[in-house]
Order: structure tokens, then sequence, then C-alpha cells
């Protein structure tokens, strides 16, 4: 080896993994990398990537790392590739930054080489995978049932829709999160049905199967030979698609009852005019016809009444803080 050789400072590789891929599907640099690395070091002898690391004919190191040694390791070239493994590794990330700053040592190059990467959505891996702890582990989550949980559903609703209103996106992050929590909570539950009562078990992947299979058959535009143009050519597939698939017997199955009333009313005369049905509107002395008819009325016309009275009473709220005094 020449002098230039030995002096060459050489090369830590600092090999980063996703838990939420599965273990051996590394990216090609990756295995270009470990293949040609003169030293591979994990200090986790049980790291999920080792037997497949291993297979492929690459020797690993059991050894915690220590950055004065590996730096005067690399001297001659040499490459290390260090696979991280937990807390221990943070602290030899920042040895490796001391080193680099005291000036007193000529450092290798340093490189952070991701082996395989998240995909959109990995961390609803994460989330799954807390959901079934906590539902074996917490006192209060594992007791719960579907229809114990209905009424933070309609809550968790709600407020969603009091953030977008509020126009605040970090409370609109938040709210999602709420939303989507309570998704996941009742396919965990439902996971557990034993069959009786004619109950049938299903996971979070049954329910994320059954709205792409929706999404799909209903979208022919997107992912068939139909053409849609327009908001209303998509609209006019959605309500075909939708009315094979259901095959009701009436416009009023699957209008839920419960929902707040001006909704309600919307539903109902919209679901009439679209299946161009000639009911009038019941006539009535009471303030409730009145509504009626002015929810059938907005429905026509494309307005949402429940959200147009939300957004009145709203400012009817803040005229009254105005008035008291008090800063909305």
């Amino acid at each position: 080896m020449t002098p230039e050789e030995s002096a060459a400072p050489g090369r830590i590789v600092l090999l980063t993994t996703s838990h939420r891929v599965a273990p051996g599907l590394l990216s090609w640099p990756a295995w270009q990398t470990l293949h040609s690395a003169d030293r591979v070091l994990c200090a986790d002898d049980a790291h999920p990537q080792l037997p497949y690391l291993r297979e492929a004919g690459i020797t690993v190191e059991h050894t915690a790392a220590d950055a004065q040694d590996l730096v005067d390791d690399c001297a001659g070239g040499r490459t290390l590739v260090v696979i991280p493994s937990g807390e221990g590794d943070q602290r030899f990330t920042d040895s490796l930054a001391r080193l680099a700053g005291s000036g007193r040592v000529q450092m290798p190059d340093l490189e952070l080489l991701p082996g395989s990467y998240d995909l959109p959505g990995a961390r609803l891996l994460d989330l799954v995978q807390v959901m079934d702890k906590i539902r074996r582990e917490c006192p209060w989550s594992s007791q719960q049932t579907h229809k114990g949980l209905a009424k933070y559903g309609i809550e968790e609703a709600y407020e969603l829709v009091e953030a977008i209103e509020e126009g605040d996106r970090a409370e609109l992050r938040e709210e999602l999160g709420d939303v989507l929590l309570q998704v996941v909570f009742h396919a965990r539950i439902a996971q557990e049905a034993t069959g009786e009562e004619g109950d049938e078990s299903f996971s979070i992947d049954d329910v994320a199967a059954t709205i792409v299979e929706k999404l799909i058959h209903r979208h022919p535009h997107v992912f068939g030979d139909a053409t849609a143009e327009t908001p209303e050519d998509v609209k006019a597939h959605w309500l075909r698609t939708k009315a094979i698939e259901k095959q009701r017997d009436s416009v009023t199955e699957g209008v839920p009852l419960g929902q707040p009333a001006l909704a309600l009313a919307a539903k109902l005369t919209s679901r009439v005019r679209t299946a161009d049905l000639d009911v009038p509107l019941p006539t009535g002395a009471g303030v409730g016809y009145q509504l009626l008819a002015l929810a059938a009325a907005a429905e026509a016309e494309g307005t949402d009444p429940e959200a147009a009275l939300r957004a009145a009473a709203r400012a009817y709220r803040d005229a009254i803080l105005t008035a008291e005094g008090v800063q909305a």
C-alpha cells in the first residue's frame, strides 16, 4: 500500500432500514455497499435484517461501535457499514460528530444510506400495532364495544367539522387522527367477534379492502374505460354505480334518521330530486314544515342547509361575544 493509499480517510456508512418494510427488502445501493464493505457491524444480534444478510453471504460483526476505533479502522480507504440497533447508535453518531468537531482527527467520509424506505401510509401500520397493544393491555380500551364507542365517533366527527370551518390546519390534522382512531378501534373490536348472534369477525385490512374495491368500482372513469369530463359526470357515474350495487326498494334506504335534522331534510329531498320522483313536501302550520321547505330549497340550489345554518350561528356567536366585550 502506498503512503497515499494508507492516508486515505475511508468511509463510514450508517445503513438505516424501516421496520415497516419486510426485512431483507433492501435497495440496490444498500446491497452493493454491503457486499463491497470491508466490515459490517451491528450491536444488536437480534436485528431482523441479520438472517437475510447472512443468507446473502455478508459477514456481520456483533459489536458495539466505538467511534474512534472505527475512524482508525477506516484508514487506507476502507469502508465500514454500521447497521443501527437503537439508542446506542445515537450515542455513536453523537461521538462521531464530536470527533469531527474537534478538528484533531482526519475524519472518514460519513454517509447516511437508507436501505429501505417508508411508502405513503406506512405509519398506519404503527397505528394498527399501537391499537392492538392498547386493546390487549389497557383496562378501559379492552372493555369497549361498538355501541359504547358510538358517541365518540359522533363527537369526533363534529370536532373535525369545526376544525375545517375554523380553518385551523393543526387542529384539522389532530381531529383527522381522532376520527381515524375510531375506525381502527372499531375494526380491532370487530376482529375479536366470536360468531355468536350472527356476528362475523373482520379486520382493519378487510375494512380497507372494502373501501378500495368500492372506490375502484365507483370510479370507472379513473380505473376503467368510462369517461368523465366534469364533476357532474363523475357524480352521475357514482349514482348509477351505487344504485346498481344497492338495489334499494326505496330512495330512503340508507338515509340515517339520527343525523341532524337539516342534514336529514336535505338528504331526503336530494334523493327525491335525483330519482326524479314527484313527492310534494308536506304542509303544516308548525315551524318544522317551514324549516323542511327551507332545507329543500337550499339543497335544490346547491347549498348545504346544515353548513349554512351553522355558519350563521357562528356569526351570531361572534356578535354575542362582541356585545359582551369578549374577543372571538
